[in-house]
């Protein structure tokens, strides 16, 4: 008979449910109150279960974070992709930022939970630059690396100053605003605009 208990997990899928279950919990009750206990309830696992996969607390809230940086590179970095000019790069721009897709209510309120526990624990502020890198990388499919910088600051601040207003964001205005900086950076840059 081949292998250990230890090597053929009879869950293969529980490592990553606890990571899904502690973004939920973070999402519904803040880092501060995230405890072992409420993410095994969440995951439906023994409590044991996350001392086996994970190095305390703290391992886990950072590859829980990892994990969501993680999940929304790739929807950026998709969506930018996509595009085939820099017309529709503009436009993945404002999709970004305006869209049902990316930054949801509940996305934002974990990317503020991660912000903040970045600034107490390494990790997470390395996750955290990491997922700038990623999405300056993905924006410079398109974009001049100045005007990638600024599009980045776009796509992450816009959705912060709409999770707390009370009005849709102006679309018009966002795609405008997109237009200008690309323009103003390609200009500068004295590279052809595509």
């Amino acid at each position: 008979m081949s292998g250990t208990r230890r090597e053929v997990p009879n869950d293969p899928g529980r490592r990553e449910r606890i990571l899904d279950a502690a973004l939920d919990v973070i999402a519904e009750n803040g880092v501060h109150r995230t405890t072992h206990r409420r993410i095994a309830t969440r995951a439906g696992v023994p409590l044991g279960s996350l001392t086996y996969y994970f190095d305390g607390i703290d391992d886990l809230l950072a590859q829980a974070f990892a994990r969501l940086a993680d999940t929304m590179s790739r929807f950026y970095r998709r969506t930018v992709q996509r595009a085939r000019t820099l017309a529709e790069a503009e436009a993945a721009v404002v999709e970004l930022i305006c869209g049902p897709g990316y930054a949801t209510k509940r996305d934002m309120t974990l990317i503020f939970e991660m912000y903040a526990y970045a600034n107490h624990n390494a990790a997470v502020a390395a996750t955290t630059r990491a997922w700038a890198h990623r999405s300056r990388e993905s924006l410079a499919l398109h974009f001049t690396p100045g005007a990638s910088r600024a599009l980045d600051a776009l796509i992450e601040g816009w959705p912060m100053h709409r999770a707390f207003d009370d009005a849709p964001l102006d679309r018009e205005l966002v795609a405008a605003t997109v237009h200008a900086i690309v323009a103003a950076a390609q200009d500068e840059s004295g590279e052809p605009r595509s």
